[in-house]
């Protein structure tokens, strides 16, 4: 282990990324689907002569841009900031291998920049033609930009042949590929119609809102529609091991999937309801759609993060920064060099485990999943580890090691206490 550990034992590290991740994948999708609203809007309403709908999209603009470029560009920063400090082996792997990826999708990001800030501060200033081939260039960057990250994030789960190999087409255009895209497109549209709705409910202007929240409800429904299918071609293309855990073999995906099945009913129902009757959908109708939505996308990456188990990259990196071909049996942490001698346990426990445990924690307490195990159990259940639970990566380090972090989880069992 070449990285010190960022060690936050209540809390953990995992649970840090997946607060920022959640929040930040939710913005960015809106991102995404919000600069299609903004052209479909103002094409419609230049086209109609629409005054009032004229108005609301500028103002949604101005809404727009603030969601995205302030509160998205901050939880961006909060996941680097995050990833590198909690797994800053996968990080490096993935700067690594597609370091053009990310120079192009950044490149992408500054075009989004510069064209949404254009797009704005140009309203009645431009030629309809050429205002709404602004916001096109937005909208072709945004969705460019979800198609560059889209290859990184799903090769980490689908390398397919190329895991140990520089080839980059390949592990670009994986198996998971264009499923993941169309799904994360569908998605994308979803939540923006959902904070087109959530904006509408929130207007003095009562016949512009129903008829928005009327389109924003068929905008929704159409990409529910389309989810589905492309979520039975994402989880056909998932390798077999995988597939198990995300039908039911892993708690945190069955967990995962009990909230993503209410939240996606909530907002069928709710887009069926806009198309038809859309003068029911107030103000919390409208904040009732948008926590469903956070909790489906939440849901969606949860599952897609906890199906990588034991991997943080499929088949090169485990979830808790070992390499996957380094031998198991061999001392771990004499050759560890941020680690401390003082306390073999405890240093073993940081390195191996409290990548996804956390101690009297809030997320995957590793003193509840040992509760009423002594030593000499621990030390048995060690050594299987992997073998009993393939979501677990196996332990590293040699007989002397194992029998050390078993006595220091049996004490920190019996005292209760945390470092």
């Amino acid at each position: 282990m070449n990285y010190p550990v960022w060690y936050i034992p209540s809390i953990g590290g995992g649970t840090i990324i997946a607060t920022i991740a959640i929040i930040h994948v939710f913005i960015s999708h809106f991102a995404v689907g919000g600069g299609f609203w903004l052209v479909l809007l103002e094409g419609c309403a230049r086209h109609r002569r629409d005054r009032p709908l004229y108005r609301f999209t500028r103002n949604f603009a101005r809404f727009f841009l603030f969601a995205t470029l302030v509160c998205g560009a901050l939880t961006g920063v909060g996941i680097w900031f995050a990833i590198s400090l909690v797994q800053p082996s996968g990080t490096s792997a993935l700067i690594h291998r597609f370091v053009f990826v990310w120079a192009a999708e950044w490149v992408l990001f500054l075009v989004e920049i510069v064209s949404i800030i254009v797009y704005l501060h140009t309203f009645d200033r431009l030629s309809s033609r050429r205002h709404l081939a602004i916001g096109g260039i937005y909208c072709a960057a945004s969705w460019l930009s979800l198609f560059a990250i889209n290859g990184i994030i799903t090769f980490m789960l689908t390398p397919g042949a190329v895991a140990r190999q520089g080839e980059v087409f390949s592990a670009f255009f994986n198996p998971t590929f264009f499923p993941s895209l169309l799904l994360r497109t569908c998605l994308a549209i979803l939540l923006s119609g959902l904070f087109v709705t959530a904006v509408a409910a929130f207007s003095k202007d009562r016949p512009l809102a129903r008829r928005l929240i009327r389109i924003a409800g068929a905008g929704c429904l159409v990409a529910l529609g389309a989810a589905l299918p492309a979520v039975f071609w994402y989880l056909k293309n998932l390798p077999a091991p995988v597939r198990t855990l995300v039908e039911g073999a892993s708690p945190t995906i069955v967990r995962s999937l009990a909230v993503a099945r209410p939240a996606a009913a909530i907002l069928s129902v709710g887009a069926l309801l806009a198309l038809w009757r859309p003068g029911r959908i107030g103000k919390p109708a409208a904040m009732i759609g948008l926590a469903a939505g956070l909790l489906l996308m939440g849901s969606f990456e949860w599952t897609r993060e906890a199906a990588r188990r034991p991997y943080v990259l499929q088949g090169s990196i485990y979830s808790n920064g070992q390499r996957a071909d380094r031998p198991l049996k061999e001392p771990f942490l004499s050759s560890t060099p941020w680690s401390k001698s003082t306390e073999p346990g405890r240093e073993l426990f940081k390195f191996q485990c409290y990548a996804c445990h956390t101690l009297g924690g809030i997320n995957n307490d590793i003193l509840q999943r040992t509760q009423g195990m002594d030593a000499p159990a621990l030390e048995a259940y060690i050594s299987q580890l992997h073998a009993i639970r393939p979501f677990m990566p196996p332990f590293i380090g040699s007989p002397d090691e194992r029998r050390d972090l078993a006595v220091w989880l049996a004490n920190q069992q019996r005292s209760g206490s945390k470092p």
